[in-house]
């Protein structure tokens, strides 16, 4: 099996969850998948992906998997019972070939929140797994070697113990046994600068920090769940901050653009939250608008940490750090660049919440090569309520934009 714990995901999913269980425990949802990379035919790997998935399906947290997660204080006593019980379910999920698009697979999954929300990132690595598994049957692991080495040669090259590199790769990856090789090479490699993984699989198996707050589902589904749709942001942000009490204290910026996110990250945010996550547009210029942010709510940045986590490789983390260097803490989730860099093209997928509660929701991206097959309908006026310009909502109307 490619999956074989369930804790082979990212941490987020757990902090969501708890959230989901604690205060939206009714909450109906759908997630749509899309391959975003032209030209890549899964159709033909359907039979093997519908079995990797019912053999996720079997798969129960253990006793030693739950006393884990109860050693996190982040993390309620119901909530671990809770997952106690937990298995994820196959009438859920269907996987069919695309009735628009020749080629392509579609993946929906339909059902409550609570019992559908682990599915997205294990299904993401079954299918990158699958198509490289069939497509480069003889890897060449000697060249990924040498290319991650050099990226621990680069780390290592910056001489300021705050740099700080973390896995957020498990995803895309190419294999689950490169991925563990790649981490257990950073933690020997980079040492200290190496902060942790967002897996939380490999965080337990190699005594790592498992990292991550939250993505952006959540507050796509508080645009549904919150009072209402100009609300939901601060709808979102308000009901985490109950649930955690200042613990998981990164915000993400980017679901309605970084401009509406500022509107709402008011003094209060500010102050309540450690620091806040770029994952779409300009990461420079993302950061000078977040330091100006603080800067006129009188927060010093620097007290305050960036969390980059788009698209990232070591290159571009140490442009970043020198940047900003001096006017914020920073922190850099490298993905695919870690875990599938070995001389052939990621193929780049995605899973996204399209609906909550019957209703559409969205995500309006600061990239435009970020776009989902959101209904442009609700996109415009998603625009309308945040005030977004035309251009951004054109970059998430969906895949007959691109």
């Amino acid at each position: 099996m490619i999956i074989e714990s369930l804790l082979d995901t990212d941490l987020y999913k757990f902090t969501m969850m708890q959230v989901v269980l604690h205060h939206f425990p009714g909450a109906q949802v759908e997630y749509r998948f899309k391959c975003r990379t032209a030209g890549v035919d899964l159709t033909r790997y359907i039979p093997e992906i519908e079995s990797e998935i019912a053999g996720l399906c079997g798969l129960r947290f253990t006793r030693h998997e739950l006393e884990y997660l109860r050693r996190w204080r982040f993390l309620k006593s119901d909530f671990v019972d809770l997952l106690g019980l937990f298995h994820l379910q196959d009438r859920f999920v269907d996987v069919r070939k695309s009735a628009l698009s020749p080629g392509e697979i579609d993946i929906s999954i339909i059902g409550p929140w609570l019992h559908t929300i682990l599915f997205e990132v294990p299904i993401l690595a079954i299918v990158s797994e699958i198509y490289f598994r069939n497509t480069q049957p003889h890897p060449d692991f000697d060249e990924g070697r040498r290319r991650l080495q050099a990226k621990i040669s680069q780390i290592n090259a910056v001489p300021d113990p705050e740099f700080r590199v973390a896995d957020y790769g498990t995803r895309r990856r190419f294999s689950r046994i490169w991925q563990n090789e790649v981490v257990l090479a950073l933690k020997e490699g980079i040492g200290p600068k190496f902060v942790g993984t967002s897996n939380v699989y490999f965080a337990l198996e190699h005594a790592l920090t498992p990292l991550g707050t939250m993505a952006h589902e959540y507050l796509q589904a508080c645009q549904a769940v919150g009072p209402r749709l100009r609300d939901s942001q601060v709808f979102a942000f308000n009901t985490w901050a109950r649930e955690y009490r200042g613990d998981l204290g990164i915000a993400l910026s980017d679901v309605c653009g970084m401009d509406a996110f500022l509107n709402d990250f008011d003094l209060f945010f500010c102050k309540l939250f450690d620091g806040v996550r770029h994952d779409s547009g300009d990461p420079f210029e993302w950061g000078e608008k977040l330091i100006a942010h603080y800067l006129k709510m009188r927060i010093d940045p620097h007290s305050k940490t960036m969390v980059f986590s788009d698209s990232l490789n070591v290159p571009l983390a140490i442009r970043l750090f020198e940047y900003f260097k001096g006017r914020s803490q920073t922190a850099f989730g490298i993905g695919t660049n870690l875990t599938n860099d070995l001389g052939y093209e990621p193929i780049q997928i995605v899973i996204k919440m399209t609906r909550c509660n019957g209703q559409p929701v969205a995500k309006i991206s600061d990239e435009p090569s970020k776009a989902m097959d959101y209904d442009p309908s609700y996109v415009a006026y998603l625009r309308e309520v945040f005030q977004v310009p035309q251009q951004a909502v054109e970059q998430a109307e969906g895949i007959d934009s691109e």
